[in-house]
């Protein structure tokens, strides 16, 4: 007899990650629940994303992360709570431990990590104390309140990063065909995935005995390489070499200080920092005492290598 695949609410299933959880769950077969905002359904896009997830068969259930009724209410009709809210909303996921602990019914918490590992990497300000501390700070609240977890560290998504050829010009909307700027030395180890096989690894591990309390991490082999080697790809590509210049990294530890306010750019910059130059998605050993690997876990998904992701450009 086939296992029950468990109920999944998402937390956020209108946002850029959120609305891949929904889908993948849906598609999985997972009874899948979103939890949304009234406000949400008057905005056009995320209108039409609601309407999406109704034609897949998704139960939408209006709620509110400041309306603690409501979020109890959903989470008792679930067996496992995905949360993809964004950055500004990361310490109000204390709202949905508590929700969650009242609720009593839980197996397994998701929360809004998506990145790189806040407990292995060392961020300069201000990202550290806008998004990796606050990151700490909910885990380190799901483990005090004993709520079964897991956390998944996916490191970079490729329709951000490698679509960009990691640039930084906000309508780049495809890889760059004639310069680009390099992080460091441009050697350090990187990983890159696609948000759709992202989603399929989570659906898959939300059941698994083997990620219960641990962390998931999305490190596929062929989508482990250097900003170098990725632009090596796009050129081979396109047929073509690039202007590449080189910012070093005393240059980006200067940029990011001359925004005298924490904003996306220079929040961006001090991640892009921790990853591009220092390495640090890929600097430490997996113990398996805290981490699992998905691509070892499941290696029936076929995820979407970096260079395939490429083709779709050139």
């Amino acid at each position: 007899m086939a296992t029950e695949k468990s109920k999944i609410l998402v937390i956020g299933g209108t946002g850029n990650i959120g609305k891949f959880m929904v889908e993948g769950s849906a598609k999985a077969g997972n009874p899948t629940f979103a939890l949304v905002r009234e406000a949400s359904l008057s905005d056009t896009v995320k209108g039409k994303t609601v309407q999406g997830f109704k034609d897949l068969g998704v139960t939408i259930i209006h709620g509110d992360l400041e309306d603690h009724e409501s979020l109890v209410k959903a989470i008792k009709q679930v067996d496992v709570v995905i949360s993809t809210v964004g950055r500004i909303r990361l310490l109000d996921q204390t709202k949905i431990i508590s929700a969650i602990k009242e609720a009593g019914n839980v197996k397994r918490f998701l929360p809004s990590e998506f990145g790189t590992d806040p407990d292995k990497t060392s961020v300069v300000e201000p990202a550290n104390t806008l998004v990796f501390a606050a990151k700490r700070e909910i885990r380190r609240a799901v483990e005090a309140e004993g709520i079964p977890y897991t956390y998944i560290v996916n490191n970079c998504f490729a329709g951000f990063y490698v679509s960009s050829l990691v640039q930084f010009e906000p309508r780049l909307t495809s890889p760059p065909r004639d310069k680009v700027t390099i992080f460091g030395d441009g050697n350090a180890k990187v990983v890159f995935n696609k948000e759709e096989d992202i989603a399929a690894y989570v659906i898959r591990a939300v059941d698994d005995p083997r990620t219960l309390n641990k962390t998931l991490y999305i490190n596929p082999p062929k989508n482990t390489l250097s900003m170098n080697e990725m632009v090596t790809l796009w050129e081979n590509k396109i047929g073509k070499s690039l202007d590449k210049t080189h910012i070093s990294e005393e240059q980006v530890l200067e940029n990011i200080k001359a925004y005298p306010d924490p904003v996306p750019a220079n929040i961006l910059l001090s991640i892009n920092h921790s990853v591009f130059v220092k390495g640090d998605q890929t600097n430490f050993i997996i113990d398996p005492d805290f981490g699992v690997e998905a691509t070892e876990l499941y290696p029936d998904v076929k995820y979407t290598s970096v260079e395939d992701y490429l083709s779709q450009f050139a």
